[in-house]
């Protein structure tokens, strides 16, 4: 069983960046593909980016590709979400996500457990 809390989120003017934080625990957090979804008011949970169990590899929605890094820190089981040249469409609340995994998965449903969620509200 792995339990997910995120942090970082907040109020940020357009343009600017925040760097959102998941902390994990629960055993084998290194074996854990990793991913950040969000949801927006009024709008379905879409996939944000995710990073592979080794850190090696990442895959980003074309949204905020160029925009966006996943990070990971293993020895701190903590991956991390780089948000950089935030838009107003980015506002949402921030979700991340782990599954047990050799590759990167992109869908919800593949994902096991969730957070609760941070909030990223991005003014004009």
């Amino acid at each position: 069983q792995v339990q997910l809390v995120e942090s970082g989120g907040g109020l940020v003017q357009a343009g600017g960046s925040l760097r959102l934080s998941c902390t994990a625990s629960g055993p084998s957090f290194n074996r854990y593909a990793l991913a950040w979804f969000r949801q927006a008011p009024g709008k379905e949970r879409e996939f944000v980016g995710a990073i592979s169990w080794t850190g090696g590899s990442a895959e980003y929605h074309d949204s905020v590709k160029g925009r966006f890094t996943i990070s990971r820190d293993n020895a701190k089981n903590t991956v991390y979400l780089q948000m950089n040249s935030l838009k107003p469409e980015d506002t949402a609340d921030y979700y991340c996500a782990a599954r047990m995994s050799f590759v990167i998965p992109v869908q919800i449903y593949e994902y096991e457990y969730w957070g609760q969620g941070t909030q990223v509200t991005v003014s004009s």
